[in-house]
């Protein structure tokens, strides 16, 4: 962004903070835990766990859900923040949009951490299977999310390819026919500003809904400033027995990227920690994203729903963490549709799903040395390719009640997923660089699960699941290859085998969800530190999780989520570097066993909310050989809103409050330790505003 836009750009915002513009209040007056047993075990709602709204205490497996008034509350500058909220999820924030993810799993990278995620919004995927990206989740408009929810745990048997270790599901606001306007303007001492929209209007049965979201920061880092802007259009028409909702969203994002800083506990030194060793970098990404979501109910007990949908991502960024600085320019678009028929037999005793989705998808790939060759990192093209991509997916569910206290769920998927690979080059080797002719390669999957619930007592329920998630693999990591590595190899789709149980509680004023999990990965492909794909790896994951609330009084309430996990690789893995040699029961690197995090709410006046904060990650190694650690840090954080009128409202952040020199990510890769810097103790300050009903 030129200079002058970027003075603008602030001032417009400075401005917009210091008016009394509209906007959502900084906090919604959270309901009680429980006002009454039945009534807390309905009112959650979840979308996630059937494609369709359910009771969150009856999922078929652990979800978390954060609601639009956490979201609000929090007002955080990248979705980490809030993900990172939910036991068993831990999303490393690096520069900008960029993050790696996990859910009941190491931190994964490359290939491994872009297909091992499904990230949805209004539960379509961001993104085609086999051309995922790690920072999948920038593509979303979280910003003005109504809730996030995490399915944890394979969920291939109605999502599908890339839901091997969980889901991402951001939750669009509803249109609505009456007017209304909420939004929100803030600053913090980073010299970061953001604003966000959404309202709403209509006439008669047609709906509509516009939401805005826009960032600017300079960037904690030198040379590492972000400008985004995201749009979301919703149109909803309810006619008798039939609705239709239509959404558009458009998503820019060009960021001056920073990449990791190098040196022994780096993070540490408060000058060393800002500096920015890649001031060429950059990453630029454009979305456009369509649906129509066509839902007509048959009769009482059959409905039908329809969502045709269509997608463009564009993207351009350095390999600043490779030797090569190479530019990468990719893209792809995608046409499909998701169905699902969702039904009743048996006088209502079974409930059934069939469904069938369809995607095509066309992508490329273009990467490219300017700087001199260093090593095998030759100067020039390295790879130009395109992949035409068809997905063919039935699945089906049954849910069967045994008794009153009984229910069992079995479901399934086949997903049969065809690459035609076009290399736009000359096939071969050019340095570290295997560029493999052109060729089609096609995969069959199957996602069977099976889960059983039963209601121990009242407010009082145990559930166990089995679940299979497998996926082909990412298009990257077919046709990307490297030296000494056969063009003919054959990779086998990744599968991975989840067995948890637990229980699930909702009482006057508590409510819990404990759950043990056990995972077995095969066919684990990842890359090794010579750059060569692993193509038959296998890990394993064990670990418990749980999430508790407690409100004594409808002013006050306390909230936690704690994880404890090991992940560990089963087999023996030799390469030249010492530092990454695999042993067979090592630690999986970026793996913490801790994760914590507790919250405690408090509205001292009906006007006012304080939230304070404690976040905890435990040590963890930070290569295969486990000879590098990172040990972890403990970070506070205060929340304050308060209510000036019914439609205006200020709020205040302190984060990082003890002001922790800390590492967002710690890794250990060309013979270094290498960090992305958390940033120091930040204040931040907002207006919102809400017009309308």
């Amino acid at each position: 962004m030129a200079p002058s836009r970027k003075v603008l750009y602030r001032v417009v915002l400075t401005i917009g903070l210091a008016a009394p513009v509209p906007g959502a209040s900084a906090q919604t007056a959270p309901p009680p835990v429980l006002a009454t047993d039945d009534e807390r075990r309905d009112s959650a709602i979840v979308l996630s766990a059937e494609g369709r709204e359910s009771p969150a205490f009856r999922a078929p497996q652990s979800i978390g859900r954060l609601e639009a008034d956490q979201l609000q509350r929090l007002n955080a500058d990248q979705i980490s923040e809030a993900v990172n909220r939910i036991a068993g999820v831990n999303v490393q924030r690096g520069n900008g949009v960029e993050h790696l993810t996990a859910i009941r799993s190491p931190v994964l990278t490359g290939g491994a951490g872009a297909g091992s995620f499904l990230f949805l919004e209004d539960n379509v995927p961001l993104r085609s299977a086999g051309f995922a990206n790690v920072n999948g989740l920038a593509d979303a408009h979280d910003e003005i999310a109504a809730a996030i929810e995490v399915v944890k745990g394979p969920s291939g048997a109605l999502y599908g390819a890339n839901a091997i270790h969980g889901v991402i599901h951001v939750v669009s606001p509803e249109p609505d026919v009456d007017e209304s306007l909420l939004a929100r303007f803030a600053a913090d001492t980073n010299e970061r500003f953001k604003a966000s929209a959404w309202a709403t209007g209509g006439a008669a049965a047609h709906a509509f809904g516009l939401g805005v979201s826009l960032q600017d920061e300079r960037g904690f880092q030198v040379e590492s400033g972000l400008d985004q802007q995201k749009a979301t259009l919703r149109h909803r028409w309810d006619g008798p027995g039939f609705a239709l909702t239509s959404t558009i969203v458009a998503v820019n994002i060009n960021q001056e990227t920073a990449g990791f800083i190098e040196g022994d506990d780096v993070f540490a030194d408060p000058i060393l920690r800002r500096q920015n060793e890649f001031p060429q970098a950059f990453r630029d990404l454009q979305v456009l994203r369509g649906q129509v979501r066509a839902d007509w109910t048959i009769n009482p007990d059959w409905r039908l729903v329809a969502t045709p949908f269509a997608r463009v991502s564009e993207q351009r960024f350095i390999l600043h963490f490779l030797p090569s600085q190479a530019l990468e320019t990719n893209d792809h678009s995608s046409v499909g549709v998701q169905s699902a028929l969702y039904g009743a037999l048996f006088g209502g005793a079974v409930e059934t799903i069939f469904g069938l989705d369809l995607e095509r998808t066309q992508g490329d790939l273009i990467e490219f040395q300017e700087i001199a060759t260093i090593g095998t990192f030759t100067q020039g093209l390295h790879y130009d390719y395109a992949v035409d991509a068809m997905g063919v997916s039935p699945f089906a569910q049954a849910a069967l009640s045994i008794g009153p206290r009984v229910r069992l769920i079995a479901a399934a998927r086949l997903d049969y997923t065809r690459f035609d690979y076009d290399n736009r080059t000359d096939a071969g080797d050019v340095g570290r660089f295997r560029r493999p002719p052109d060729r089609v390669d096609r995969f069959v999957t199957i996602s069977p699960k099976l889960s059983v619930q039963v209601d121990l007592a009242k407010g009082l329920l145990a559930h166990a699941n089995f679940a299979r998630g497998a996926r082909p693999p990412q298009t990257s990591d077919l046709y990307r290859l490297q030296t000494l590595q056969p063009v003919d190899d054959r990779i086998d789709p990744e599968v991975i085998d989840s067995v948890d149980g637990g229980l699930r509680g909702a009482f006057r004023h508590w409510s819990f969800d404990v759950v043990g999990f056990w995972a077995d990965k095969r066919n684990f492909f990842f890359r090794d530190s010579n750059g060569f794909n692993v193509l038959d790896g296998r890990t394993r994951h064990i670990g418990v999780e749980s999430s508790i609330g407690w409100e004594p009084t409808e002013r006050f309430r306390l909230v936690g989520a704690m994880t404890y996990a090991r992940h560990t690789y089963r087999f023996d893995n030799v390469v030249g570097a010492a530092s990454e040699i695999i042993r067979f029961g090592a630690d999986v690197d970026t793996a913490p066993r801790i994760l914590s995090n507790l919250r405690a709410v408090w509205r001292p006046l009906d006007r006012a909310e304080i939230e304070a904060e404690w976040v905890r990650v435990g040590r963890y190694f930070t290569n295969a050989a486990n000879s590098n650690i990172y040990e972890g840090h403990n970070l506070m954080h205060l929340r304050l809103g308060f209510e000036l009128t019914r439609q205006f409202s200020v709020f205040f952040a302190a984060r990082n409050v003890l002001d922790r020199l800390y590492a967002e990510r710690a890794d250990f890769a060309f013979g270094n330790e290498r960090f992305f810097p958390g940033e120091e103790r930040t204040f931040s300050f907002g207006l919102s505003a809400r017009f309308g009903p």
